[in-house]
């Protein structure tokens, strides 16, 4: 069936469940389609649109500019969809954030209400009728599962070789549920298709539409000062025997941080490493390469436009190292805490105790949402978070005396890393973390300030636990501003 008649199946008031994840592995061809015919005024539409994480420009991005979607969960990227969901376009969408490893059981679980139609993009379909998915996994089965129709995108600009990079896993639902029998990163538990029964079939689309990935912005100076930093703390880990291999499993969040920190680490002595995770961005393509990780383990294959070539253009020798896992499966508590993952993460801000925001700009407004990192933070045999000690230029702190909001307690943080330093807290008191994050950590323009915010707590609480003052915590970089402190004042800019 053509795209166009394809879409014409969508009804206003449906939910909608789509393949890929940020944004690899979506589907392109029917939700340009199904935008095309709101554009042209031939449709009004409002959807429910549920992913596995972010989607490309042609859903996401499209779809909020046209004001289609109605509600969304549960991870974005798109600045269309950001502007909608904070109240910043005419229609508002209703977005829910949440942890992305726990999302598929909730649909099956009807927590979200009925779906009508799941859309899948495949790289071929095999002749006993099952689905093979391109570059990303996502809940792509439970979407099949749970949706009355299904639309299959036969998308031709991805290789059928990708046969066999897949392994798709259904575990049963609570209370039913045994244990994930998986040991190993490099363990394959499942089938390397999606299944699908053939009455569900609403369509089959032939696309060639072109994958179009988020170009990756180079590392600067403060990116490469992290990676150093966290491959400093790995070793020091190593040396002192708490890690008794390389081979212990590495997972990394997504953006320019955190790739790198991979490629960081193709120039360590760590060797043999292996990954899992839910991302894999260009930098493991990099350690394959040179001989530095034997295998990576993940839900979406997030490349660049040059990576995936890369990718494409050797595909039978990325084939024995990497495999794409249901984003349950690959986010599952059970799997990180048995594998002894060693999590990284970027945050948004951190406080002086060790609390994490990933998520808000000043509390009340999202940006992307807590994506998977709460899922390896709280399982993971050590959490790290990483953030650069100051943004926009130097004229906020990344560290400060609370956080806006909460992610990522203090209890689920066991390292915080900037280009400044590394704060090892396991162990310590919260008294004890606050003093090392304020020298290893905060910015030098900004220690002095949280110095004396500390050192006030501790006299106004009399020595309490944690010390706050919390009609000062929330003013602090106004009360920095107010003062002439931030480092924007001393350029003649008193403006926060």
């Amino acid at each position: 069936m053509g795209a166009d008649a394809a879409a014409a199946l969508i009804g206003d008031g449906m939910t909608v469940a789509v393949s890929g994840f940020t944004p690899a592995g979506c589907p392109k061809a029917v939700p340009l389609a199904l935008a095309a015919q709101v554009r042209s005024g031939q449709r009004k539409l409002r959807l429910t649109l549920l992913s596995g994480a972010s989607t490309g420009e042609e859903l996401d991005n499209a779809w909020a500019e046209l004001g289609m979607i109605a509600r969304r969960a549960p991870y974005m990227t798109s600045k269309a969809l950001r502007a909608a969901v904070n109240g910043g376009a005419e229609e508002e969408i209703a977005y829910t954030d949440l942890h992305l490893g726990e999302f598929a059981q909730n649909a099956r679980c009807g927590f979200y209400g009925k779906i009508d139609f799941a859309l899948v993009e495949a790289a071929a379909i095999t002749e006993e009728g099952n689905i093979v998915p391109t570059t990303a996994l996502g809940c792509s089965q439970s979407w099949i599962d749970l949706a009355d129709r299904v639309i299959v995108e036969l998308n031709l600009r991805q290789p059928a070789a990708l046969e066999g990079f897949h392994d798709v896993y259904r575990p049963a639902d609570p209370p039913r549920r045994e244990p994930i029998p998986l040991t190993g990163v490099g363990e394959r538990i499942g089938t390397p298709y999606l299944s699908c029964p053939a009455e569900k079939i609403a369509a089959v689309v032939v696309s060639e539409c072109e994958e179009k990935p988020r170009p990756f912005p180079p590392a600067d100076a403060v990116s490469e000062a992290i990676a150093r930093n966290i491959v400093r703390f790995l070793l020091r880990e190593k040396e002192q025997g708490r890690l008794s291999a390389d081979r212990v499993p590495l997972q990394s969040g997504v953006g320019a941080v955190a790739n790198a920190v991979l490629l960081g680490l193709k120039d360590s002595p760590l060797e043999h490493l292996s990954f899992y995770s839910e991302v894999m961005q260009d930098g493991i393509l990099d350690l394959i390469d040179a001989g530095k990780a034997d295998f990576a383990s993940a839900t979406s294959l997030s490349l660049s436009k040059e990576g995936l070539a890369r990718l494409f253009a050797d595909i039978e020798r990325y084939r024995g190292r990497l495999v794409l896992r249901d984003s349950e499966i690959s986010n599952s508590a059970e799997v990180i805490r048995r594998l002894g993952v060693i999590a990284m993460n970027t945050a948004v801000e951190a406080d002086i105790y060790g609390n994490v925001n990933s998520s808000q700009m000043n509390g009340s407004t999202v940006y992307n949402g807590i994506g998977g990192s709460g899922d390896y933070a709280r399982n993971a045999l050590i959490s790290i978070f990483m953030t650069p000690s100051a943004a926009k230029g130097g004229r906020i702190s990344c560290i400060v005396p609370m956080v806006t909001h909460v992610d990522h307690t203090e209890h689920d943080v066991d390292v915080l890393v900037t280009e400044q330093g590394w704060a090892d807290l396991r162990g310590l008191s919260p008294k004890e973390r606050a003093r090392l994050i304020i020298e290893r950590c905060a910015h030098p323009d900004y220690r002095e300030a949280l110095r004396a915010y500390f050192e006030a707590a501790c006299a106004a609480t009399h020595g309490a636990q944690t010390p706050h003052i919390l009609s000062e915590s929330f003013r602090f970089h106004e009360n920095l501003a107010q003062s002439g402190t931030m480092r924007e004042e001393k350029k003649g800019d008193a403006k926060c």
